[in-house]
């Protein structure tokens, strides 16, 4: 009798084990499907938000559909000062007025040369305050950013800038979305000297050259080895093509104007 009782509490502890083991299978079995429903669910909202985003991509200008002659030059001014004065000096030979994209950083270091810059009859826009990388930092950090660096140019030119060339040529949709929420327009390029690789004259000039169209905006640097020696040679080419050059505030439309998929800026068309 003892026997029979031991196993018969035996039975019972094993069937009370096997009904904890089946609740704790049947609770786990529905968090996982909560778990896979809420995953399902960011997945789908993600994919949604990408989709919604991609029809509306903010994108800079690159470049301006005109039927007219005309080009611009710019200049990013982030490290070196060596050669400002003499990029001065070339393009008032030729008469011709450019965009200088400055550092914050830089215009507190040689304000001298942004004020020549001003002086000189060019436009001098922003660059950032310290080259940082847009695309990691928050809507409001970029605002405050633009708005140091613009203040530093101001404090040289007595003018606040209007037009910004994002560090490193990056963005995205929210760091355009802010630039323009300040009254800005972000400014890229579609024609790269790439005087930055230290090109010799010959080689920079000809990239311009086979790339340059009516509305292109044509990027160089302040402080690249070779840019004052092939710079003549771009000016002379333009001007033999029958081109103006004019600073890019006067080349792109503020107002009543679309973006193409390529960045290439048009007037709105009249109704």
């Amino acid at each position: 009798m003892k026997l029979k009782h031991r196993l018969s509490e035996n039975a019972l502890f094993w069937m009370a084990i096997i009904f904890l083991a089946i609740g704790a299978s049947l609770t786990f079995y529905q968090q996982g499907n909560l778990a896979l429903t809420a995953s399902s669910m960011r997945i789908f909202q993600a994919e949604g938000t990408a989709s919604h985003l991609s029809g509306k991509r903010q994108l800079p200008i690159y470049c301006v559909q005109t039927d007219k002659p005309q080009v611009a030059l710019s200049f990013d001014a982030a490290w070196g000062n060596e050669d400002t004065q003499a990029l001065i000096d070339i393009l008032a030979r030729y008469n011709v007025k450019a965009t200088f994209f400055c550092v914050g950083d830089w215009a507190e270091k040689y304000p001298e040369s942004v004020k020549a810059l001003h002086d000189a009859g060019h436009e001098v826009m922003s660059h950032s305050n310290h080259h940082d990388h847009y695309n990691t930092l928050t809507a409001q950090q970029i605002v405050e950013d633009v708005t140091a660096s613009n203040q530093r140019i101001a404090a040289a030119t007595g003018v606040t800038p209007t037009l910004i060339r994002c560090p490193y040529g990056e963005y995205d949709d929210h760091v355009i979305s802010a630039i323009r929420s300040m009254g800005m327009e972000p400014i890229q390029w579609d024609v790269d000297s790439l005087d930055w690789k230290d090109y010799d004259a010959g080689t920079i000039c000809k990239r311009v050259r086979d790339k340059l169209a009516p509305g292109s905006i044509v990027l160089f640097h302040n402080a690249a080895l070779h840019t004052p020696e092939a710079l003549p040679s771009v000016l002379e080419h333009m001007i033999r093509e029958g081109y103006t050059v004019v600073p890019i505030g006067q080349l792109i439309y503020w107002e009543n104007y679309t973006i193409d998929h390529t960045g290439r800026q048009f007037p709105a068309q009249s109704e």
